[in-house]
């Protein structure tokens, strides 16, 4: 059904314009997902996100800035208007949500899990009675080692680090019998920072998945809006068959789906205050999330996962467009 489009003004966009880039919350080195390379350029999924937003409003992927946050840190930087997004491997809970802050979409699903030494024999969460485990603090994982501890009577002892490196160190120096963050990162972590990977095994915490979503702060519905519809563009152009490859040759396409997304035919980019070709210009220089999963922290990266339930919707996985009329 047509409606009528509104203009509705972006205080942080005009903020965003005025300035000349993008301020993005950052992890401290996740890999895969925020990390600075050797070159001390910002690399990963969630940076990707960041990029996509700076493209939608700017044109360019690269007016961008990023801020290193703990886990303590990232929600009340985004309160307070130190950064004006954070795509940084937050989860989607209810308490944050009511809590000041506005979640747009998922580009990632994930679960928590455990790493442990190998020779401790422990492969489920139900063996690890009395067991130290190496936590983040203002993570979820606080309270799901407090709720499996409780759960399964198991006594779990938790140290507490502010800074995923912290955590990480004192687990392989042997401070803690486990390591407890998303499973992703746990393959990751045993990739480029043990000195015999083999010797540990990963297992999952609770059972249950987590969507981590980029967030916004309450009081700006249209930046709101964009930033939704930002993390959708690379999901709609995998299920369309667009490519970084080939979105050009799509240009032309008969399609009407494909016509008002690239913006050949107009009106999507006014409803949000953008140039028509503002997705167009997402897949461009950064592709569609296949490509974005593959180069981050898929087979083209050093962590090598699977996309699990990360694939599209078509391919039993949760990645679903929406409508873009």
């Amino acid at each position: 059904m047509a409606a009528a489009v509104t203009q509705v003004n972006s205080p942080t966009v005009d903020q965003i314009r005025a300035r000349g880039y993008v301020i993005c919350g950052a992890g401290h080195g996740t890999t895969g997902f925020s990390a600075p390379d050797k070159d001390g350029n910002w690399k990963g999924l969630d940076v990707d996100t960041c990029r996509a937003i700076a493209i939608a409003v700017l044109g360019d992927a690269s007016k961008t800035r990023f801020v290193p946050l703990t886990g303590q840190q990232r929600l009340t930087a985004l309160q307070t208007g130190q950064i004006d997004v954070l795509p940084r491997t937050t989860s989607w809970t209810l308490r944050r949500d009511a809590n000041g802050i506005n979640f747009t979409y998922p580009n990632y699903y994930e679960y928590d899990a455990f790493m442990v030494r190998k020779d401790l024999g422990i492969t489920q969460t139900k063996d690890m009675n009395g067991a130290t485990i190496c936590v983040q603090t203002g993570s979820t994982n606080e309270v799901t080692v407090a709720d499996l501890s409780r759960k399964f009577k198991l006594g779990l002892k938790t140290v507490l680090f502010d800074n995923v490196a912290a955590s990480r160190q004192a687990f392989f120096s042997g401070r803690c019998d486990g390591l407890i963050t998303d499973a992703s990162a746990l393959a990751a972590v045993r990739a480029t920072q043990a000195q015999n990977p083999d010797d540990y095994v990963i297992f999952p915490a609770s059972g249950h998945s987590e969507a981590l979503t980029p967030s916004v702060r309450h009081g700006d519905d249209r930046w709101f809006d964009i930033v939704k519809w930002v993390i959708q563009v690379p999901i709609a152009a995998e299920d369309m068959g667009i490519t970084q490859a080939n979105v050009d040759d799509m240009l032309k396409s008969d399609d009407p789906r494909i016509a008002r997304f690239l913006g050949t035919e107009p009106g999507n980019g006014k409803a949000l205050g953008l140039d028509e070709r503002w997705a167009y210009n997402i897949v461009k220089q950064l592709g569609n999330y296949g490509e974005i999963f593959e180069r981050n922290v898929g087979k083209n990266s050093p962590m090598k996962l699977e996309r699990g339930m990360n694939r599209l919707y078509r391919d039993g996985g949760l990645m679903y467009p929406y409508v873009f009329n």
